[in-house]
């Protein structure tokens, strides 16, 4: 019978463009029991949108609130509203064994390692193999400006200079070998020792065994 274990915390994190969206996706479809993290923000539902569902959808003042009583892993405000993730939600399905799945930026990524959940965090950080690349990634969404492109270059250039702040680093100059790395280190992380708490009885069973025969 398989040991219980807690789940992990997986922070995914990457400049826009470099593939972190689509390796969250497939992630999720090699298992369905990776929970994507629901964040919480303070902007209006849009058409269709649930609570809880897309996001958990809070007034200012309540807002505030969770971030006062340390209910939040990790928030940030943008463009005049605020976003960001519940600790309660994560916690729980961590005791529960299950993978909760974070799509973050390197800010965000620190807030969460320095918060009480920190010691459950996987952190993996993608790079694009090369600049032009990049640019040429961004180019053929054909969804952004010239404009647009140009800031989200600009941007990529700070946000790979945290690369060195996370466990793991891959270059996604390959989609399907990233893919199949990105598995091979999720697939070891979880039998790491913090993620096993069911190993102390394992280990107390097997000290009894000896004294057993004795």
């Amino acid at each position: 019978m398989m040991e219980q274990r807690r789940g992990l915390l997986i922070i995914l994190s990457s400049p826009s463009g470099a593939g972190k969206s689509t390796l969250a996706s497939r992630l999720r479809d090699w298992d369905r029991s990776i929970r994507f993290s629901v964040s919480a923000t303070t902007r209006p539902p849009r058409s269709g949108e649930e609570h809880g569902r897309e996001y958990y959808f809070h007034s200012r003042a309540e807002f505030e609130a969770m971030v006062a009583a340390d209910e939040m892993l990790e928030h940030a405000e943008v463009f005049g509203n605020f976003y960001g993730s519940p600790k309660g939600p994560v916690a729980e399905a961590i005791e529960a064994g299950q993978d909760v799945l974070f799509d973050i930026d390197w800010q965000g990524g620190q807030q969460v390692r320095n918060s009480s959940l920190g010691k459950h965090v996987l952190s993996i950080f993608i790079l694009p193999p090369s600049i032009p690349e990049l640019e040429r990634r961004l180019r053929s969404r054909g969804q952004d400006s010239d404009e647009v492109i140009e800031g989200r270059m600009t941007k990529s250039r700070d946000e790979i200079s945290h690369w060195p702040e996370y466990d793991f680093v891959l270059v996604n100059d390959d989609l399907d070998e990233t893919f199949a790395r990105l598995k091979t280190i999720v697939s070891a992380e979880r039998l790491r020792l913090s993620q096993q708490p069911a190993l102390v009885e394992t280990v107390r069973r097997l000290n009894k065994e000896f004294e057993e025969r004795t």
